[in-house]
């Protein structure tokens, strides 16, 4: 399951062309690719019955049986990484939840339209990303929130065209912006897992962490980013290994006339905890002068923790930036948190 450093310029830097085959996966045709993962179901959800979820923050998740996962990406858009991100998906029939950054959306609004056309489901992630999101206060809080959402309604030129999902900045919630949100009908988004690919770690290890994770879950909402050049490399072979492993992929939207609420159970929203256990590989365990504490300061862009970390959680000390991370021409949001 290796993945090749030296692949990484051609495969991100070749030209971005979506043929006519990808484009008919992304609308749900798969004849192109009989082998293809594929999206299994849509669920459609009201995001006033069920206003918080993800597991790593709330006592709800969306109501997925086992085997099942929601593939989702923040920060975006950004090339030359989120095209080829498109692209891997097409090539799949696997739509996903893009939770985007609003200066990035003005900064590449066809790339917002590209997400649309292609089926995805368009969500906000405040405007500029700001770190930490709970410092910010309620006004701007709530102006972030607000100018976000704009900017995604401005790039798509309609305003039905954005779902009512948001996710808060490196899962910086607050209470008095968690109400908020409320009262304004949106649905806020944590995760079950994440894959820690904002950490600048191998493709490999993204692979490794995404899938030793959901395994752990049995099922659930994955977190990654379109932004980073590590992610868009990994993500071919997370496919690969959910279908090979029996997994299936969910897309969800906001209930509507065209798609009605999914039916569920009160039940299903509250996942039974599953025993938690945490492993090291045996160079972890060798290399313990890297571990060290996560003090609260160093919370980054997307330090993906619960609310209520446990004292002994550890993080690996950060690694140097990595030159690919330059690549992009729209703005990186996290290069302001670094």
């Amino acid at each position: 399951m290796r993945i090749g450093r030296a692949r990484l310029h051609s495969f991100l830097l070749a030209p971005v062309l979506l043929s006519g085959a990808a484009f008919a996966a992304a609308a749900g045709e798969c004849s192109a690719n009989p082998s293809a993962l594929g999206t299994h179901r849509t669920v459609a959800v009201e995001p006033r019955e069920h206003g918080r979820i993800g597991t790593m923050n709330y006592a709800e998740t969306l109501p997925l049986v086992d085997k099942e996962v929601v593939l989702t990406f923040d920060d975006g858009p950004r090339t030359p990484f989120t095209e080829r991100v498109l692209d891997i998906l097409a090539g799949e029939c696997v739509r996903a939840t893009y939770f985007i950054v609003g200066r990035m959306a003005k900064a590449k609004p066809e790339l917002v339209r590209r997400l649309h056309a292609q089926g995805h489901t368009i969500g906000t992630h405040s405007m500029n990303h700001p770190f930490p999101f709970r410092d910010q206060g309620p006004e701007r809080a709530k102006a972030e929130v607000e100018e976000g959402i704009a900017a995604a309604v401005a790039a798509l030129g309609d305003a039905g065209k954005v779902a009512p999902f948001f996710r808060f900045p490196g899962l910086g919630r607050t209470v008095s912006v968690e109400r908020y949100l409320g009262q304004r009908g949106l649905m806020v988004w944590s995760a079950d897992f994440p894959a820690d690919d904002w950490r600048r770690i191998s493709a490999d290890e993204i692979v490794r962490r995404a899938l030793t994770r959901l395994e752990a879950k049995g099922k659930g909402i994955l977190l990654l980013h379109d932004t980073l050049p590590a992610t868009a490399l990994a993500l071919p072979t997370i496919l690969r290994e959910l279908k090979a492993r029996g997994y299936r992929i969910v897309h969800v939207v906001p209930a509507s006339a065209a798609h009605p609420k999914t039916p569920t159970t009160a039940e299903a929203w509250h996942p039974r905890p599953r025993p938690t256990f945490v492993s090291f590989t045996l160079a972890e365990v060798l290399d313990a002068a890297a571990l060290r504490p996560l003090p609260a300061s160093e919370e980054g862009p997307c330090l993906l923790q619960p609310a209520s970390q446990p004292p002994t959680a550890f993080a690996a000390r950060r690694r140097p930036k990595s030159a690919e991370l330059a690549l992009g021409s729209a703005p990186d949001v996290h290069a302001l948190d670094r």
